[in-house]
């Protein structure tokens, strides 16, 4: 009886290291899509399917956050078959919405229109592309810019596009980046648009990301990109011929 017993828990006592051995080595962050009915969890696996690592994704109330300035929505549409594509997302916006991007310009952002203009401007301005956003007043909108407090560090937030519509949200860090000069504060709302449409940061690898694909022809690093990510206040004012060559690759 005694042998048996001890034959009992010896196999228990296996079976329990497996199983604790199997659940340290597997991926936490990347419990299969197809097994999950949560669609928090389905987005925060195809953000790390986007090559975004776990360690920078920051859960809050109905969003994550990624490096800071993407916002990814809880409840957003997650592409089917997706691929880790800018440095894109794999998601684009259909071609009759990216011609007519409205973007609604919050009460709070008003006193920065010259700079929104301006940062529309340019990508309006990108030859063979059919992206064309246009400011509304009232309406619908497909996209809101407002002024968000994102605390030291953070000039703005963009959202990635999903079920064939831009990110639908821009929040911008009015008061920290107001010292900033008319170009960098500009440049801040032109890189949240580019995320809007798709665009990831250019440098992806140089800040952690573990993997992206290049938009097709127009791969590879890029110090005067526009895109590049984690130069809050100092990096490229204006977009570079590769980030006019990728929008225009997609668009």
């Amino acid at each position: 009886m005694k042998k048996n017993l001890f034959i009992m828990l010896a196999v228990l006592l296996a079976v329990t290291i497996a199983s604790c051995k199997k659940s340290a080595d597997a991926p936490a962050d990347l419990q299969s899509v197809t097994e999950i009915t949560d669609p928090a969890k389905k987005v925060y696996n195809y953000i790390i399917g986007l090559g975004f690592p776990a360690h920078t994704i920051v859960d809050q109330p109905g969003e994550y956050i990624v490096e800071g300035d993407i916002r990814f929505p809880k409840d957003m549409e997650v592409p089917t078959g997706a691929t880790t594509e800018q440095y894109y997302t794999g998601s684009l916006v259909s071609a009759a919405n990216v011609a007519n991007l409205r973007l609604y310009v919050d009460a709070s952002m008003t006193s920065m229109s010259s700079e929104i203009s301006s940062a529309i401007a340019q990508w309006n301005a990108v030859a063979s592309c059919n992206v064309n956003w246009v400011v509304v007043t009232s309406g619908t909108y497909d996209v809101l810019i407002t002024n968000y407090n994102l605390g030291n560090g953070v000039c703005g937030q963009g959202t990635f596009p999903s079920g064939g519509r831009a990110g639908n949200l821009i929040r911008i860090n009015k008061n920290y980046i107001a010292g900033n000069s008319f170009a960098q504060r500009a440049r801040t709302i032109c890189h949240e648009l580019g995320h809007n449409v798709s665009l990831r940061h250019t440098n992806w690898s140089a800040i952690g990301e573990s993997s992206a694909t290049a938009v097709p022809g127009v791969g590879g690093t890029d110090a005067s990109s526009l895109m590049n990510g984690g130069q809050c206040g100092s990096g490229a004012t204006t977009l570079s011929t590769k980030d006019k060559n990728a929008i225009a690759a997609l668009y």
